[in-house]
């Protein structure tokens, strides 16, 4: 009973809509009447600004992390990961906001955070130079869950400082993150076959001014 309270927690946790409630506080807008009309960081920067979707940005980290800590906070002999999944299932379809959420990428990013912290880092280095290659945040953001992926399954051998053992459950779960984020973003997938798709202003290929 108390895991199963704890993971309704971690969904909670997950489905605090940050973009939609400092946009409403803070800037007077519904952050989903705008722009793609998601509740994420990147339609976060582009209609509230550089300010306001880092503090999304971060604040979406944590979602993940907090919720993946729990069991180690109270001491659960589970895997950490369950609330990690909870959490996204609370960023995709939160119960504040209509359960109409996001695609969950900065929250899974969290989840690494709060597991195994390097392999983080090295994720969140992909993720910069993959947005650096393409200058499109739904490409980079697509390619670098499937090359997270991938990493768990290779790093083990070759770079154990970033992940020091194999872990089938984190390459599983990974897997599922990955094909869950590519699936929500399907509309992008179209955008980009159509030449359609948002440019950030910087990279190899930046949006034209």
């Amino acid at each position: 009973m108390k895991i199963f309270i704890l993971l309704i927690v971690a969904y909670l946790i997950g489905s605090i809509p940050n973009g939609v409630w400092i946009g409403k506080l803070f800037f007077k807008k519904d952050l989903r009447d705008f722009g793609s009309g998601n509740m994420g960081t990147t339609n976060t920067f582009r209609v509230l600004g550089k300010k306001a979707g880092i503090v999304v940005f971060i604040l979406d980290i944590l979602k993940g992390t907090v919720a993946t800590m729990i069991p180690i906070y109270f001491g659960l002999a589970i895997n950490p990961l369950w609330f990690g999944l909870a959490a996204i299932l609370g960023h995709t379809f939160p119960i504040f906001a209509g359960f109409k959420g996001g695609k969950a990428v900065a929250t899974s990013g969290g989840i690494l955070l709060g597991y195994y912290p390097p392999f983080f880092f090295f994720s969140l280095l992909l993720f910069i130079i993959i947005l650096f290659l393409t200058s499109t945040v739904s490409l980079s953001s697509m390619i670098t869950a499937v090359l997270v992926f991938v990493s768990t399954m290779i790093l083990p051998l070759i770079a154990p400082v970033i992940l020091p053992q194999q872990d089938w459950f984190l390459t599983g779960v990974i897997f599922l993150i990955a094909l869950f984020i590519i699936i929500r973003h399907k509309d992008n997938i179209a955008r980009i076959k159509n030449g359609t798709e948002n440019r950030v202003p910087f990279g190899l290929f930046p949006k034209k001014k």
